[in-house]
């Protein structure tokens, strides 16, 4: 293989999975190989307005550290527009070789997306690695990646990211082969890499495909038995997976750091008036968050997609908020799940002053919000009574005539204790007054046709 600008350390083989030898590559060594010698980086930001807002900046930062890095120097500048060849100025980036050299520094993290060209350019300049912000992402991803289906989802993401960014070397010459006939200018060794690249990324995407079709088949068992699903989303490090602790009792990995957890859990729970429930705990998001990431984290978010209610978790305590709400509604948008009927959860209220546990009713008396500490398991009840209001199933007030061979379908009805009134005409006929829960009525209707011409039902509060 070629030197690449990012070092992958993957070897393409047909019979050998990358995934089943744990080589998922990254653009930063991966810590428990490298635990003694950590990253060092120099820290490049631009402020792109005269309002130099440092979150974005010390979002990155805390990026970085998830990274396993460790911050030499923070070097930051301000222009109108970026400059093609390094992005930044050309004194600029005299000023982060230097740095470079002072600190000793074997990465440079560029808190924005780079082309291809601007990143080569700032490596032949500055004699050393550089990762913007969507390799760092897909490096913290490739940490944190646990589960098959997870390895091989990163995988994708990173072989897409770096399919645009292989270079040609002076050792990239033509490979001649040396057989009658078949003499001549053979395939350079970059043209290799991308076909190399091009075939596994088919097998990524066929085995990818393979396990969509499983939890397609997982889903749909689900919703023939008519079970309802709840997702967790939100902004990375809002408090998803101790939320996810306290109300299924799980022990899923928690830590005080941007996408602690990557792999999706789902857990059965029983919700009064509801019944059996999946609770489904997803990957964080994160503002600019990589398109090749969410499409090969497709199947994954698709329990998102198809949830009967989103709860979107939020860090009640985080000055920016309402930005990133608008950053997940924008994923979920993407993934075609902004549809999907979802209940804010404020959590971390303990870190606010004067805020108390409570539930907002929109103005037809509907939970939209409920306000919450997740850690210490403040306001959890009220989560529990706004997740019954949303999905307790609708009651229908039903007046259904039997003739006297239709037994079955009047024990069926007994069956689910649901028959108020019965009275017998004097043709024998039943008149049953049914109370009868909507999903169970829709499967009555499945089972015996004749309920069909009943179906105008009216609700009963």
């Amino acid at each position: 293989m070629t030197d690449y600008l990012l070092q992958p350390n993957i070897t393409f083989n047909h019979q050998q999975s990358a995934v089943e030898n744990h080589n998922i590559f990254t653009a930063l060594p991966r810590p428990e190989i490298h635990s003694a010698a950590q990253d060092k980086a120099i820290i490049v930001h631009v402020f792109f307005s005269q309002n130099k807002n440092l979150d974005d900046l010390n979002e990155f930062q805390l990026l970085a550290k998830s990274a396993q890095v460790e911050i030499a120097q923070v070097i930051t500048t301000a222009r109108c527009t970026p400059q093609a060849k390094y992005f930044v100025g050309q004194g600029k980036a005299e000023e982060i070789a230097q740095a470079v050299e002072l600190h000793n520094a074997n990465v440079i993290l560029v808190n924005h997306q780079l082309s291809p060209a601007q990143t080569r350019n700032l490596e032949s300049l500055c004699q050393c690695r550089v990762v913007d912000r969507t390799g760092l992402i897909l490096d913290i991803f490739a940490q944190r990646a646990r589960s098959h289906e997870g390895k091989l989802q990163v995988e994708l993401a990173q072989l897409k990211h770096l399919s645009t960014r292989l270079v040609r070397r002076k050792t990239g010459l033509d490979q001649q082969k040396g057989a009658v006939g078949l003499r001549g200018p053979g395939e350079t060794q970059l043209e290799t890499d991308r076909r190399l690249i091009k075939v596994r990324l088919a097998q990524l995407q066929n085995r990818l495909e393979k396990v969509a079709k499983q939890r397609n088949q997982n889903r749909q068992t689900r919703q023939k038995a008519d079970i309802p699903s709840i997702s967790l989303v939100g902004y990375t490090n809002a408090g998803k997976s101790t939320l996810f602790n306290q109300i299924t009792q799980a022990n899923v990995y928690v830590a005080d750091q941007l996408f602690a957890t990557l792999d999706p859990t789902l857990r059965r729970l029983q919700i009064q008036d509801v019944g059996t429930t999946i609770l489904a705990d997803t990957v964080g998001f994160v503002r600019e968050l990589p398109h090749d990431l969410v499409s090969a984290f497709k199947s994954t978010l698709q329990e998102t997609t198809e949830a009967s209610l989103l709860l979107h978790v939020i860090d009640s305590a985080d000055s920016r908020k309402l930005e990133n709400i608008q950053a997940v509604n924008e994923v979920l948008q993407e993934i075609n799940a902004d549809n999907v009927p979802t209940l804010l959860v404020y959590n971390k209220i303990d870190k606010l002053e004067n805020v108390v546990p409570h539930i907002e009713y929109n103005d037809e008396n509907q939970p939209i919000a409920v306000y919450l500490a997740a850690q210490s398991g403040i306001g959890m009840e009220l989560l529990f009574d706004a997740i019954r209001q949303r999905l307790k199933n609708t009651i229908l007030s039903l007046t259904i005539r039997l003739s006297p061979n239709q037994g079955k379908i009047r024990h069926a009805f007994y069956q689910l204790d649901c028959v108020r009134q019965e009275q017998v005409n004097e043709l024998g006929e039943y008149q049953l007054n049914v109370a009868i829960d909507q999903v169970e009525w829709m499967k009555l209707m499945k089972k015996f046709a004749e309920l069909q011409a009943f179906n105008q039902a009216e609700k009963m509060d």
